[in-house]
């Protein structure tokens, strides 16, 4: 594998600024870095420093006010809003604070929409799924709506969903901050295992120090800039 395809991340001098009141807000300034392929990275950093911010840019939810994003050398700034959503919906998974499971959904069903989206419905796409959730410890209540289960039953169906359709990365922003320690340390510890497992680049927003011990690089957003620490091993 060459040195570019071993990239999977590239943040290109990337800036972005919002007007708030009539004024500039500069969240990220000048911000350039590379993941490779396979990589678990944690951002860390203060409430409001750009966190967020960055995992949007980096999943084309928004756009950068400068520079250039590229995943698998796919610049997402050349694509439109369409295409930029197309692309989000093929190659990244997501892991949210608040799981965001469909209420009126089963967990299957939950877990089974993203691969609908993408026309993927073969009897072995249904078979992987299922796979999937017994993976998470959750086949059992395939036919359960999510209002009937725990907050951490909750995150493990969204750890799933994140992974059900093969994506080349998985963004996880602060995915324990809704549940308690106990729970959150093994909601960390699955979603570490399972993309670990399937190869996967996993970019997570924490204030967990558990999990920045075990992530592959730390980095720390502070005053719009992104600064790389020691990782926990």
């Amino acid at each position: 594998m060459s040195s570019d395809d071993a990239r999977l991340i590239e943040l290109d001098r990337v800036s972005k600024s919002y007007t708030e009141g009539g004024r500039v807000r500069t969240v990220l300034h000048d911000v350039s870095a590379t993941f490779a392929r396979g990589e678990f990275i944690v951002l860390v950093g203060k409430s409001g420093s750009g966190k967020s911010t960055l995992l949007n840019l980096v999943s084309g939810i928004d756009a950068p006010s400068s520079g250039d994003v590229r995943i698998a050398g796919r610049s997402l700034v050349t694509l439109d809003e369409r295409a930029r959503t197309l692309f989000r919906r093929r190659a990244i998974g997501f892991v949210f604070q608040f799981f965001n499971l469909l209420p009126t959904l089963t967990v299957f069903e939950n877990l089974w929409l993203p691969l609908e989206l993408l026309g993927r419905t073969s009897p072995g796409d249904r078979s992987a799924a299922l796979d999937l959730l017994a993976h998470v410890g959750l086949a059992d209540r395939r036919d359960t709506m999510p209002d009937r289960l725990s907050g951490g039953e909750q995150q493990r169906v969204a750890i799933a969903r994140a992974l059900v359709h093969d994506p080349l990365l998985v963004l996880a922003d602060e995915p324990t901050g809704n549940l308690d320690a106990e729970t959150g340390a093994l909601v960390l510890e699955l979603l570490d295992r399972l993309t670990r497992r399937a190869g996967k680049n996993l970019l997570m927003v924490t204030h967990s120090d558990e999990m920045v011990g075990h992530a592959d690089r730390v980095f720390r957003v502070r005053e719009a800039r992104l600064v790389e620490e020691t990782a926990g091993r």
